[in-house]
């Protein structure tokens, strides 16, 4: 498990490898700002959800623990609020989003209600579990390269060798050190492999609930469209689509592809200013000395992480 002393240890070394202390821990010149900049990422936004939640931990205490139900945008908007200041946010805010998730993360404990899987009824869970962190992680950085590539032209691999590295570095944000994770991009690519083949990953009835819940539309306001879940199933891989209980009929992959030969025509032509995240934006303002972004960055802001500013220490 990840102390408090051992993300320390980690946010030094982030220290050390760090662009600088207003551009943040990556900065202008990373591939992980070219990459997480785009709003097409939230095309993977459901799949990192779903293979999350088809770690039983993972799925137990979000059942036990989140108010993702009574709060389906808050969360978003919390979520989206620490990950994009942690590789957006200047040096502080991010050291400072990274010891808040570590504290959320130490009150999410609990037993399996259940047995799942690999793991026994009353096995003890932690949000804060190098194996859980771990797997998170590498959610979060394949779906953003996945989604990426779906709709602009895919990185070489060079450049995915590189955007690996740099993740490494996100993953120290989480307080996962050089040996939690894979040397390089092809050890990523086997880890999620091999994930994706073990029984560790067992969609739970708790998963398979909350899934149904957020994507058959409880609240029918907040359903996502046809298209959406349509290919948020077609990227999951298959046991675990069969798992979920999602049926990609053909009427739901047309749907799919009509939508992304749309996203890949449009997309790329959209000027900068709607492309591109708010808190992306807010940074680039940063550096250029600005202390407060301006009325559309707050904007877009508010669209992406519930406020108009992403470091206030501006305000």
């Amino acid at each position: 498990m990840v102390s408090g002393n051992d993300l320390e240890t980690a946010l030094d070394q982030v220290r050390v490898h760090a662009a600088g202390v207003v551009p943040g821990v990556f900065g202008p010149d990373t591939v992980t700002w070219r990459i997480d900049r785009e709003a097409a990422i939230f095309l993977g936004a459901g799949r990192a959800l779903l293979l999350q939640l088809a770690h039983p931990w993972v799925a137990a205490a979000i059942a036990e623990h989140s108010r993702t139900f009574a709060d389906p945008i808050g969360r978003f908007h919390r979520t989206f609020d620490i990950v994009f200041a942690m590789v957006f946010g200047s040096l502080d805010r991010a050291m400072q989003s990274s010891r808040q998730l570590h504290r959320r993360h130490g009150m999410i404990v609990g037993e399996m209600p259940q047995a799942v899987g690999p793991f026994a009824a009353g096995s003890r869970y932690c949000a804060n579990d190098v194996p859980s962190l771990r797997w998170v992680h590498a959610t979060l950085v394949e779906t953003a390269l996945m989604a990426h590539d779906l709709v602009l032209p895919p990185l070489s691999v060079e450049e995915r060798q590189r955007y690996w590295i740099e993740s490494r570095r996100f993953g120290a944000l989480f307080g996962l050190t050089g040996n939690d994770l894979p040397a390089d991009w092809a050890g990523f690519a086997d880890y999620t492999r091999a994930m994706a083949q073990s029984d560790t990953l067992t969609v739970s009835s708790a998963a398979r609930e909350i899934a149904a819940q957020i994507f058959g539309g409880a609240r029918p306001w907040l359903r996502p469209p046809r298209w959406y879940r349509a290919l948020t199933a077609s990227l999951l891989p298959e046991r675990l689509r069969a798992g979920f209980g999602f049926e990609l009929e053909e009427r739901d992959k047309r749907s799919a592809d009509n939508a992304l030969r749309w996203i890949r025509r449009i997309y790329p032509k959209l000027p900068d200013r709607l492309r591109y995240v708010g808190p992306y934006q807010e940074a680039q303002a940063r550096l250029r000395g600005e202390l407060q972004p301006d009325w559309m960055t707050r904007c877009l802001n508010r669209a992406w992480i519930g406020r108009p500013q992403m470091d206030m220490r501006g305000k």
